[in-house]
């Protein structure tokens, strides 16, 4: 679904791509393609480039050229200079994901907050004109509200008990906005998305994408009462592009959401009408608030669950339809494309 304002290359000035070895940062090199763009894309590692391209080929997308590579890592200064030298426009999405709970909090928090400082100071320096950067919906609405209302004005407190990975995107944005305030010289946008579904970029899951998977595979029969937000990865990437080019974009947060919250146990049935050859393999019970509790004592996994008590937050898409015109596709949709996409990669059998 588009935005209201022209995305499309004005010239070859190529855009920065960060964490493009992921399911959104994969997907924004690939729209950025199409529109025209030359793109510039950082890895950590040399080796990781015919990555990149091999899973754009895998969806059809040739990159002929327009794709160029820098190596630079969240870790260290080495490479930022040489990776924004030239640049425009910046998206930042690169970020520490635990698929487990890490023994320290700081092996996420660290590479977090201070690889966004990394970025934006060498963009400064360079004379970038914006960086959009990639938090997440866990800076904004995991702290518990008895409305249970979210919007752009809320922030996780992170001296609750929440999980790392939110604590560190709750931290590095917040470390973003205290820089952009205290230096000036560089505009800033940042997108909060929900949780991300959609198609894949070649044949590999993302935390979100694989749950889709374990419900498809029949490795998850009961399910936590939880409710969450979804929203499509390709149209986090049009909100991505919005917030890099209008002007009413600088000094914003927006939250891509694709509709209202559902639960887990609302995937399963989604799965089920979509593909009913597949209905015995999706989750058929929810588990109860009280069970979700009793078992979150042991399974680290179900912490969020038990803390946010089985609400369902009704969180706003508001700012990013009326300043951007964005207008995302229909959560079914995006769950019933990822299926489908999860069956042409070979990653489940139907």
């Amino acid at each position: 679904m588009r935005n209201d304002i022209p995305l499309s290359a004005t010239d070859d000035t190529p855009v920065l791509v960060t964490g493009a070895t992921g399911h959104l940062g994969g997907y924004s090199v690939v729209r950025l393609l199409d529109e025209g763009y030359r793109v510039r894309v950082t890895v950590r590692d040399p080796g990781q480039q015919d990555e990149v391209l091999d899973r754009m080929r895998q969806i059809g997308t040739d990159p002929n050229g327009r794709v160029e590579f820098r190596t630079a890592a969240l870790a260290t200064d080495e490479g930022w200079a040489e990776a924004v030298d030239g640049v425009r426009y910046v998206l930042h999405h690169a970020s520490p994901f635990p698929f487990t709970a890490p023994e320290d909090e700081d092996e996420v928090i660290r590479p977090a907050r201070e690889g966004t400082l990394r970025v934006l100071r060498a963009a400064r320096e360079a004379g970038v004109r914006r960086v959009v950067l990639t938090s997440s919906y866990a800076a904004v609405g995991y702290t518990v509200k008895p409305d249970g209302r979210y919007s752009e004005a809320d922030w996780t407190n992170v001296d609750d008990d929440i999980p790392a990975y939110h604590r560190s995107k709750t931290l590095a944005e917040r470390a973003a906005w205290d820089y952009v305030r205290d230096n000036g010289g560089i505009e800033l946008s940042v997108i909060n998305p929900t949780g991300i579904f959609g198609p894949l970029v070649g044949a590999r899951v993302s935390a979100s994408t694989g749950l889709v998977q374990a419900f498809l595979q029949g490795s998850r029969p009961v399910v936590p009462r939880m409710y969450f937000g979804v929203v499509d990865v390709r149209d986090v990437v049009d909100l991505h592009l919005g917030a890099m080019l209008h002007p009413a974009a600088a000094g914003e947060r927006f939250i891509g959401v694709g509709g209202p919250s559902i639960s887990f146990f609302d995937v399963a049935k989604m799965l089920a009408r979509h593909l009913p050859s597949l209905a015995d393999r999706v989750p058929t019970r929810e588990l109860t608030d009280e069970e979700v509790r009793e078992a979150a004592k042991t399974e680290p996994a179900l912490r969020d669950a038990a803390a946010l008590r089985g609400q369902i937050p009704v969180i706003s898409n508001d700012k990013a339809r009326d300043v951007l015109g964005w207008r995302p596709r229909p959560v079914e949709t995006t769950i019933t494309d990822t299926a489908d996409s999860l069956i042409k990669f070979g990653l489940v059998t139907a």
